[in-house]
């Protein structure tokens, strides 16, 4: 399941109380305060994971909470410390504690970040021992651990997005370069979520479709504009079917101007598909129509498979080359 924000009730772990205890040795059943300091409460963390899917497991239960610290022990043993929890998002997950207004963000594979801290132990009587009070019978409790709401929203961190009209055959286009098994029909936004896909270990995602004033929120809008930001590079699909495919591509090019002028500053390359459905004469004309210098243009058919491999092997072969365009 795609999840692709959540927000989640998050408690950092208790600390243990210290405990009232004597030390009883041998001919001196009453030598002293004994009673151990009470464990920490379990930190909160966020960790980052190549799984673009975990969020997944949290849509059941939504209360989480890291392990409270053990009651101090006789013998001035202090008790074991809580468990620290790991809430595991997905690469380029931002994080916001919605009471602190705190905003953290995990962008790299393994990174961890403490989002609450877990209580301190109390602490036991024998740290109330002085000269003036050689038998205390005071302990204290351990403090309540940090605690709130988490808003966990992802903007996706992918190797090539795909962007174009609802209908461009960007579904099928990904089908056809990898197991993504994203949903294809004949209406618009087929697509609601962006969908995922794996080709040679790169991954690549199908945006859903953008239509004319996306930016301003209209159809689908910011929903998945922003999933766009952290994507290097961008696949450009154009259907060659449409009434107007030079119309399309520089529509889509301004509404991504519009929500983020860098956007227009990525690597993009452009991949006219449905090449089945027109004849050679009209792509031709398509061609010449548009400003493609500089650019890698590709046409394709998702459908029949004509020009898939072509495309699918530049592209592994471009992004085993360091780049950072990011």
């Amino acid at each position: 399941m795609f999840i692709d924000e959540i927000t989640l009730q998050v408690a950092a772990g208790n600390g243990g109380d210290g405990v009232v205890r004597w030390r009883h040795d041998k001919y001196k059943p009453m030598a002293g305060p004994a009673g151990g300091d009470g464990g920490k409460g379990g930190d909160v963390y966020v960790r980052a994971v190549r799984d673009i899917s975990v969020l997944g497991r949290y849509t059941g239960e939504k209360k989480f909470a890291a392990a409270s610290g053990e009651a101090g022990h006789n013998g001035s043993k202090t008790g074991k410390g809580g468990d620290d929890l790991y809430i595991d998002v997905p690469i380029g997950t931002s994080v916001r504690d919605r009471e602190k207004g705190r905003v953290f963000e995990v962008l790299t594979e393994g990174e961890t970040v403490r989002i609450y801290k877990g209580g301190a132990g109390g602490l036991g009587n024998e740290y109330f021992k002085s000269s003036v009070n050689r038998s205390p019978e005071k302990a204290t409790k351990g403090k309540e651990g940090e605690r709130g709401l988490l808003h966990i929203e992802l903007s996706l961190v992918v190797d090539a997005g795909m962007v174009g009209f609802p209908n461009a055959g960007k579904s099928s286009l990904i089908n056809a370069l990898t197991n993504a098994q994203s949903k294809v029909g004949a209406y618009a936004f087929t697509t609601k979520s962006p969908q995922l896909g794996e080709l040679y270990g790169y991954v690549l995602a199908d945006i859903p479709g953008l239509i004319e004033g996306a930016a301003a929120g209209k159809g689908l809008g910011h929903s998945f504009l922003r999933h766009i930001a952290r994507t290097k590079m961008l696949l450009h699909v154009i259907s060659l079917d449409s009434a107007d495919p030079k119309s399309d591509y520089y529509t889509i090019r301004k509404e991504l101007s519009s929500y983020d002028a860098s956007l227009t500053e990525k690597e993009e390359w452009i991949i006219f598909n449905k090449m089945d459905l027109v004849n050679k004469d009209f792509i031709e004309g398509v061609l010449a129509s548009i400003d493609i210098i500089g650019k890698r243009v590709f046409v394709v058919s998702a459908i029949t498979g004509e020009g898939v491999k072509e495309f699918s092997d530049a592209l592994v072969a471009h992004l085993r080359e360091p780049y950072n365009k990011a």
